[in-house]
């Protein structure tokens, strides 16, 4: 029963390890002061205090101190390597320099685990089964995520292919479904129905077969000791200047794990770095499927654009210059005017697009009765108009916005559809681009070929 993932056995792998270990240890960077200061210990010394449970490796400080190939050699094989410096990190942590703040069920059950190996090694003629010690992933109270570099752009959905399986990349797309937040299962323990013995199983993947002997002797699998991590599945969709003209735009599954869930919302625009990975289908899908298998995107970092106008906070150069237009008394065709500059004319069509992107003022009566602010435009004109175009822009520039044609949706598609979740096999509703453009602007083009 294989218990430890980190490769072993190759010269390469472990050469490289050495000089991750080294890097960990030895990178420094000044502070704010100027001072020179050690980056990634500094973090680790975080992670042994339980501060933190995060350890971002940034592959320009990679190349920076281990040059170019090293950078590229965790780039193309990012999976492989975000084990060997895990496994790296264990034997650099430094000791905790602060006490805990409160002990939790893992630090009682490694104590009695400790205490249980120690006496089977005393009782023991050939000393411990060393396939039955503690896996380093049950041990690890941090996650391990490799940024990429600043200079790597981002790849159109359109444009991944098969040569990128394995390797990091940059996705940007808007998105359409995210799940609940589950735990799975990353190590499961046994307990021995015998002598009590505890037995553990590696779990790599969404699926794996429970252990039910072990040396001829039952086994039971032990929830509370086991360990499970945070998962979640975002569905991102390119972005609609991407689509060319009379496709359906493409769409990837996004795994999320640990403290990276519950980031984004349906309907945000994201910029997602991660691990391009098949899914190999398992059982009767597997015979249907033959050799083609789903791919997702592992990801590694999630950055969120767009934010909307509540979240927005002007720095105090930009407040000044916001300040100094208000005062001027041209101020509403100024907006209006910088509204799609590169199409002339169309004032009052500019207009009453800046109070549509402003809004009106949302009325509660005294009875109770609200009264919307939200402000609803019909475009309608001879074609070549620069409708369309006034529409991208509006999409462009509102904070939360939405782009749809009628062509590619009906009526009923704005609002949600039903389809299967790849996760449970439960059927669960999608949002359609009206539930995506909550609280912001929904753009449809070509409203009148919209299907009934």
């Amino acid at each position: 029963m294989q218990t430890d993932a980190a490769p072993a056995g190759d010269n390469t792998y472990d050469e490289d390890g050495e000089k991750l270990g080294a890097f960990l240890q030895d990178y420094t960077e000044e502070d704010e002061v100027g001072n020179p200061l050690r980056k990634y210990m500094k973090v680790l010394e975080q992670v042994a205090n339980r501060e933190s449970r995060r350890v971002d490796i940034e592959l320009d400080d990679v190349a920076e101190h281990m040059g170019e190939e090293m950078a590229e050699k965790v780039r193309r094989n990012t999976l492989r390597y975000k084990e060997i410096i895990a496994c790296a990190i264990d034997n650099v942590l430094p000791a905790p320099t602060a006490a805990a703040a409160d002990r939790d069920v893992f630090d009682v059950l490694m104590e009695e685990r400790t205490r249980a190996a120690a006496a089977a090694a005393s009782d023991a003629v050939g000393g411990v089964d060393p396939n039955n010690k503690v896996p380093a992933e049950l041990t690890r109270r941090y996650q391990v995520f490799v940024l990429p570099r600043v200079k790597d752009k981002s790849v159109p959905l359109r444009q991944v292919k098969a040569k990128h399986i394995g390797s990091l990349l940059t996705l940007k797309g808007i998105v359409t479904r995210v799940t609940e937040v589950k735990p799975q299962m990353k190590v499961a323990t046994y307990t021995c129905e015998q002598d009590g013995t505890e037995v553990y199983q590696l779990v790599h993947g969404t699926t794996f077969m429970p252990q039910t002997n072990w040396n001829g002797m039952t086994l039971h699998l032990q929830t509370r000791g086991s360990k499970f991590e945070k998962f979640q599945e975002v569905k991102i969709q390119e972005e609609p200047d991407q689509v060319p003209q009379g496709h359906v735009p493409r769409a990837m599954t996004v795994h999320l794990y640990g403290d990276m869930t519950r980031q984004c919302a349906a309907g945000d625009t994201l910029t997602i770095s991660g691990v391009f990975l098949p899914v190999p289908s398992s059982g009767f899908r597997q015979l249907k499927a033959g050799l083609i298998t789903n791919t997702f995107l592992e990801a590694m970092s999630v950055e969120k654009h767009k934010k909307s106008s509540v979240d927005f906070t002007p720095t105090a150069e930009m407040q000044e210059e916001l300040d100094e237009l208000a005062e001027e008394p041209e101020v509403y065709s100024k907006l209006a005017q910088s509204i799609a500059p590169e199409i002339f004319g169309h004032d009052d069509v500019k207009k009453a697009l800046l109070l549509l992107m402003v809004g009106g003022a949302t009325r509660k009566m005294s009875d109770g009765m609200r009264i919307r602010g939200d402000v609803n435009i019909c475009l309608m004109g001879d074609p070549g108009v620069a409708k369309s175009q006034l529409l991208k822009y509006i999409a462009n520039t509102a904070p939360r916005a939405v782009y749809t044609t009628g062509k590619g949706s009906s009526g009923v598609g704005l609002t949600a559809a039903v389809v299967r979740d790849t996760v449970t096999g439960d059927l669960v509703l999608e949002g359609g681009a009206l539930v995506l453009a909550d609280m912001g602007i929904c753009c449809i083009d070509e409203f009148d070929k919209m299907e009934e």
